[in-house]
């Protein structure tokens, strides 16, 4: 079937959007290691990352008129709103604590163990249940990370306990920032907005403790064309990250939850890409075979979840009644002759024949003339 001008104008849109997303990661994953690596202060890149979500966000949501949560009470702040902060600041920490101990390639490789992640935490905290499929799709992912790790030429532990660690992170925030967002109709940029800036002002003082100091008496850092250079290179990180999470966040908002996986999936692997085309971090086959296997892993576990999640609507639908059923042949007349299709979603783009939508996803069954 033939697209429409205005569905050729929103595919390139969307083609558009997702190459600018993987850009715009791999230059800010690349421009954080090439800082990190004569600019050992992670939590320095933490707190410039959150400063710029804090200051360019302000702005956009203005000329958006995305108005402010003013229903949320302080009690709701104490139990979600804050730890999701916390949260926030953790995952972005021990993200660049990755990068800066492992080569890039290998710190995404880790992040695609996120889906285990979800999968765990969402039995545990929520108490989901998965199908089997998606238990087994996770079997690549640990195997090919497994292989990654053993293979991994520059390997360091405390690089590999923070690559987990950032991604657990995340995926408990992912699991309660949509319960934030569903309790309190709070737009997803305002609330990656309030937790930037609360895990800026809150963490602002351990930074000032641990790295402030530091920074102070490192004369080869903040002294002449080096100091010039080391904060232009975070600036442009910071602003780098703001504008990924925005493109990241358009993007979701275009597609489904399962394309948005996808494309996530395909950016780790540009990411992973540049970083060994412009870093040159030595690798072997059976390490590039890991990574591959463990994005793989990733892409089978989308395509679990998609079918779970179709087999669980067309359960929810209204039971069909087969064409063979005796109750329609009753009184000697075929009645499965006079009906249409028994119920068809709602999200059905054309309806034909007798059929006329319900609101509530159903559509009802017509008698034919």
């Amino acid at each position: 079937m033939s697209l429409t001008a205005g569905e050729k104008k929103e595919f390139a849109r969307l083609v558009f959007l997702c190459i600018l997303w993987y850009a715009i990661s791999s230059a800010n994953n690349i421009v954080g290691k090439t800082l990190l690596n004569y600019f050992p202060y992670p939590m320095t890149l933490s707190i410039v990352q959150l400063l710029s979500i804090t200051v360019y966000s302000e702005p956009m949501l203005r000329c958006l008129s995305i108005r402010r949560p003013t229903d949320i009470s302080w009690d709701y702040y104490a139990m979600c709103i804050i730890p999701l902060a916390v949260g926030k600041f953790l995952a972005v920490l021990f993200a660049h604590i990755s990068i800066w101990k492992v080569p890039l390639s290998y710190a995404h490789t880790v992040k695609a163990t996120m889906p285990l992640f979800t999968v765990f935490f969402g039995r545990i905290l929520l108490g989901q249940q998965q199908p089997f499929t998606v238990y087994c799709s996770l079997i690549p992912i640990i195997v090919g990370v497994a292989i990654a790790t053993i293979t991994e030429l520059a390997f360091d532990i405390t690089g590999l306990i923070s690559a987990l660690t950032s991604i657990a992170v995340y995926s408990v925030m992912q699991l309660y920032s949509k319960k934030a967002m569903k309790d309190t109709g709070i737009h997803h940029l305002r609330l990656l907005h309030v937790l930037g800036r609360l895990a800026f002002f809150m963490f602002l003082p351990i930074w000032a403790f641990f790295d402030l100091r530091k920074l102070m008496v490192a004369d080869d850092l903040v002294s002449g064309d080096n100091a010039v250079f080391t904060v232009m290179l975070l600036a442009t990180d910071g602003f780098l990250s703001w504008t990924q999470n925005l493109v990241a966040f358009t993007v979701l908002h275009l597609v489904t939850p399962l394309t948005y996986a996808v494309c996530n999936a395909t950016k780790r692997i540009s990411v992973i890409t540049a970083s060994l085309l412009m870093l040159r971090n030595p690798v072997t086959a059976t390490n590039v075979a890991g990574m591959g296997l463990a994005i793989a892993g990733v892409f089978m576990y989308n395509k679990a979840k998609y079918e779970a999640n179709l087999r669980k609507r067309r359960e929810a639908l209204l039971p069909v009644i087969s064409r063979d059923n005796a109750l329609l042949r009753a009184g000697g007349i075929n009645w499965a002759d006079k009906v249409s299709t028994i119920h068809l979603p709602a999200a059905e783009p054309r309806f034909t024949g007798g059929q006329q939508p319900y609101a509530n996803g159903f559509s009802r069954t017509v008698m034919a003339a």
